[in-house]
């Protein structure tokens, strides 16, 4: 969300210094409403691995300190004289993104996710011509919501259902548009789920959101591929069968089972392997935010015309779309909540994949019990010389 560059510092943050991604509570400075805005007292926001990928320089991004963050629930505070679908007091979220150009045919078809114009709620230069109130974020990046406020035009904020705990509802936001929109168009659009079987590779925060979606739209089996055997008995708890990537016996096994298969990790891996297990004509997604080029044979994809495809989440509608289908079926995610003060380790064991399947998802409120850094530890103050 749009940051002031040098503006009066009205919110606490966790934000990284450097590409060793450590999470050090910050202050940043958000800009007023203007007539189209929302303003929100962030309370929870879900931990996502693109977090870490944008703090530790597998995306190239050299934007410091960077608050991370885009699984976002909190409480409206103020809103602009022109916005229309909320009030002071609302429940809403916000997700991955914060702004588009909404005039190109991408926009206009609910597609701002690909909008060349589109701003990420973190990481991204923010626009000029967005109103004098966010005259100075212009060309300031943006930063996210692992932070106490946020300010973001009503087009982008999200009422959170009836009934849904603001708790899991950011999870959603990120890791339930991302897989629910690649499940949309195979299987909801295409008939619904019977006779349908999907698979999962990974099993973390996307994985587990997956496997939930997968099933409440009623296909045949839904069976996790992992690396490892690790993470079998989280898979047991959800009534998923389970496929050790690693061992060729059990991939043989599976071979020409799925006919779709979402890919969710985010770092190189073995993909040709993992296309074998597709039906002839069945499709391999790929969600996992991979920041390194990693190999993939075409001659893995001949003998079954396989179409290899890439989802980035969803467009305002979708997202919408998927909240009121996660209310209707009471979909919860796998989560847990965390002080502010355990976020840092949660981040590195993200980074080197010893994290839990669930989400962790830090209550925002505990930021006022940390110390604000106005640098890294170890670092010189240039001005105090």
């Amino acid at each position: 969300m749009a940051t002031i560059a040098n503006g009066t510092k009205n919110a606490r943050a966790l934000g990284a210094f450097n590409t060793k991604a450590d999470l050090y509570c910050i202050e940043i400075s958000r800009p007023d409403v203007g007539p189209t805005d929302v303003a929100i007292d962030v309370s929870y926001c879900g931990m996502c691995h693109s977090d870490c990928h944008a703090c530790n320089g597998d995306w190239g991004l050299d934007f410091w300190p960077i608050a991370p963050g885009h699984e976002i629930s909190g409480v409206v505070s103020a809103v602009g004289t022109d916005v229309k679908r909320f009030k002071v007091g609302d429940k809403v979220g916000v997700g991955c993104m914060v702004e588009s150009c909404r005039s190109c045919d991408l926009c206009k078809e609910g597609l701002e996710q690909h909008c060349p114009n589109m701003i990420q709620t973190y990481g991204s230069q923010f626009p000029a011509g967005r109103g004098e109130n966010f005259k100075g974020a212009e060309g300031h990046h943006t930063n996210g919501g692992y932070s106490t406020a946020i300010t973001v035009n009503e087009h982008f904020v999200f009422p959170i259902p009836e009934g849904m705990d603001m708790k899991y509802a950011g999870v959603l936001l990120c890791a339930g548009i991302t897989t629910f929109s690649p499940l949309n168009r195979h299987i909801l659009q295409k008939g619904g789920g019977k006779g349908k079987t999907v698979a999962i590779v990974g099993f973390g925060g996307l994985g587990q959101m997956a496997v939930k979606l997968a099933q409440a739209m009623e296909v045949d089996s839904v069976t996790i591929l992992s690396r490892s055997d690790k993470k079998r008995a989280d898979a047991d708890k959800l009534g998923c069968k389970y496929v050790v990537y690693s061992n060729e016996d059990e991939v043989k096994d599976a071979a020409r089972t799925f006919d779709v298969v979402l890919d969710t990790v985010s770092a190189p891996h073995d993909v040709a392997t993992l296309v074998s297990t597709l039906k002839v004509g069945g499709s391999y997604v790929l969600l996992g935010a991979v920041g390194k080029p990693f190999e993939v044979s075409a001659f893995a994809f001949c003998s079954t015309v396989t179409q290899l495809r890439v989802s980035l989440i969803g467009g305002v509608p979708e997202t919408q779309e998927m909240l009121d289908f996660c209310a209707k079926h009471n979909i919860v995610p796998e989560y847990r909540m965390i002080d502010a003060k355990k976020a840092n380790a949660q981040f590195q064991a993200l980074m080197d994949g010893t994290a839990k399947a669930d989400r962790c998802v830090i209550d925002m409120s505990t930021l006022k019990n940390m110390d604000v850094v106005e640098s890294p530890p170890g670092t010189v103050d240039a001005s105090a010389q």
